[in-house]
C-alpha cells in the first residue's frame, strides 16, 4: 500500500508491508479455506475501497487490525453461547462525540481471520463475509446500532437475491 493509500484511508495498520498480488489459500479440508496474513489483509483493504466515498472520506482517528479469534472471555461478556464473532467495534461513534472529544486512542476495528475461515466454505465466501464485516463495524462507527444495521442487511440481500 503507498503512502497516498494510507493517507487517504486513514486508517490501518494492517497494510504496513508489500501485499502479495493474489491471494493464497490452501485447503485443509473440505470445507476450511486456511488464507495467509497478507492476502486475508488485501481482501480487509478491498473491502475498504469497496465503500461508497462519502464514507471513506470521513474514516478518521480508526485503525483496523485483524485478529486469529475473539477471545473466549470476549464471547461470554457479549453473551455469545454459540457461534462466533466476525468483527467488533470498540470506540466512541462519531454522532457521540461531543464538542470537548480529544485526547483519546483511535477508535479500533478487529477482523477476526480464523473465525470468518471457518464460517467460509470458498475464496469467494471469505471476501464477502469481509466485506460484510467490514461495513457492519463502519456501520458502528458512524453510530447505527445492530437493529439498524440488521435491517439495512436483510435490505441488501433482498436487493442481491431479487425477493
Amino acid at each position: 500500500m503507498t503512502d497516498s493509500q494510507r493517507t487517504q484511508y486513514h486508517v490501518l495498520s494492517i497494510a504496513c508491508r508489500q501485499l502479495l498480488p493474489e491471494p493464497l489459500f490452501s485447503n485443509t479440508s473440505s470445507s476450511q479455506i486456511i488464507m495467509d496474513r497478507p492476502s486475508f489483509e488485501k481482501i480487509v483493504i478491498k473491502s475498504l475501497r469497496r465503500l461508497p466515498g462519502k464514507f471513506r472520506k470521513r474514516l478518521r482517528h480508526l485503525i483496523i487490525d485483524i485478529e486469529d479469534q475473539p477471545p473466549q472471555e470476549l464471547l461470554d461478556d457479549m453473551g455469545i453461547l454459540s457461534g462466533t464473532l466476525f468483527g467488533l467495534y470498540q470506540g466512541i461513534p462519531l454522532p457521540e462525540r461531543e464538542w470537548n472529544y480529544g485526547n483519546a486512542l483511535p477508535d479500533r476495528i478487529i477482523i477476526y481471520q480464523k473465525a470468518i475461515e471457518r464460517a467460509a466454505s470458498s475464496n469467494y465466501e471469505i471476501e464477502e463475509i469481509v466485506l460484510d464485516t467490514v461495513v457492519h463495524e463502519i456501520g458502528h462507527y458512524f453510530g447505527f446500532d445492530d437493529d439498524t444495521l440488521k435491517s439495512i442487511e436483510e435490505e441488501k440481500k433482498k436487493k442481491k437475491t431479487g425477493k
